[in-house]
């Protein structure tokens, strides 16, 4: 890997996208931004060129995201279809799986959405119990999923099962496409105090019958398959907090420049001051750390960006919490207004310690895997 700092396309590319943002703004209008997003060439961005995408990896999506997020307007499926989805389908799909997702993908016209947690296994996915067996040629999928986002709007969930190993009888992981209108696939809306334009879903599979070929890639490689597509899926949640962090930020700091309560401007005193700045380096931190992390990746260094991600989505959500708590407190009782819109970024700024993976799991990564320390569990 040759540095972390930006070359001159990629500070091109988070220019033209910031301008987006601001054309949109935080009172954006969720499918007219896709939208321009997707005629742009930005949704797909990650995507190989052969299939319409811009021939990037996970380094430009996540620019993009960030800088969308800095602007009050973050699309929170691109973690989802291009990042997720697409990464899987691009790395390990048969030709015929490309051929019909990833065009649609990158321009936008369809999306996907992702399924992995169940009500008995969030952040342990060995405790996945949605099976899939074989019926003929088809598949058969029976479970539940949880808090799967934008499923309503997705026209495809990813779908994370396990099948039995004809050679040991263990259950192990597989991904199978399953269309919105498939027979005995049914959801349910979580209701949720976050209000945000992406809808929560419980979904049920009811012996949902597939074709053989709604099986990414090869069945015995699952667990590669999965993993491929969650790294991804950290570095783009912690370039949504990164982003939600900055727009937060960036407000607190335009108010403490021009609030006077007594002589001065309240950022001119330290205890209103320093908290900013501290907030500051932390985001840029963690930027620093998502930068190596999808460096990594795209340079197909799976081992080495898995240890990264993980610790970029820890500093991203820690700096996004403490980056938007102080903006509130900048404001006093203007932070908790509709006005500014910084009272609601409270709880969606929990959103990124919790999801896709909560920090103590993460912590028990780099225990683990990192500084070889014996598990508990």
């Amino acid at each position: 890997m040759s540095t972390t700092l930006e070359t001159e396309e990629h500070k091109a590319l988070r220019s033209a996208v910031a301008a987006l943002g601001k054309r949109h703004g935080r009172d954006f209008d969720r499918e007219a931004l896709w939208s321009e997003a997707a005629k742009l060439g930005y949704l797909g961005v990650n995507l190989p060129e052969q299939y319409g995408g811009g021939g990037g990896g996970i380094s430009e999506l996540s620019i993009v995201l960030e800088e969308l997020g800095a602007a009050g307007c973050p699309l929170l499926m691109m973690v989802v279809s291009p990042a997720i989805c697409g990464t899987v389908i691009a790395r390990f799909g048969t030709d015929a799986q490309k051929q019909e997702w990833l065009p649609a993908l990158a321009d936008g016209s369809r999306t996907m959405a992702f399924g992995i947690t169940e009500p008995d296994a969030g952040s342990n996915s060995h405790r996945i119990t949605t099976t899939a067996r074989k019926d003929g040629t088809d598949w058969l999928l029976t479970g539940r999923k949880v808090f799967i986002s934008g499923v309503d709007i997705a026209d495809a969930t990813l779908i994370v099962g396990r099948t039995e190993d004809a050679r040991t009888g263990r259950l192990k992981p597989c991904l199978f496409i399953v269309p919105r209108d498939a027979e005995g696939f049914s959801r349910r809306q979580i209701d949720m105090e976050l209000q945000a334009a992406e809808k929560q879903f419980e979904l049920t599979l009811d012996d949902v019958r597939l074709p053989a070929d709604a099986l990414v890639g090869d069945e015995d490689a699952g667990l590669l398959q999965l993993f491929a597509g969650l790294n991804p899926e950290r570095i783009m949640t912690a370039a949504f907090a990164i982003g939600m962090g900055r727009h937060a930020l960036a407000q607190a700091i335009t108010y403490a420049r021009d609030r006077t309560v007594w002589n001065t401007p309240i950022g001119a005193h330290q205890a209103v001051a320093h908290p900013l700045a501290q907030a500051h380096i932390d985001l840029e931190l963690a930027r620093l750390m998502m930068q190596k992390a999808a460096a990594l990746y795209d340079a197909g260094d799976d081992v080495g960006a898995g240890e990264a991600a993980n610790m970029a989505k820890y500093a991203a959500g820690e700096a996004c919490v403490k980056a938007v708590d102080q903006a509130v407190h900048t404001l006093g009782g203007n932070g908790l207004t509709r006005e500014f819109g910084l009272a609601k970024l409270i709880t969606a700024a929990r959103v990124a310690r919790i999801a896709p993976v909560s920090r103590e799991m993460i912590l028990n990564y780099v225990s683990h895997q990192t500084l070889g320390l014996p598990k508990s569990y």
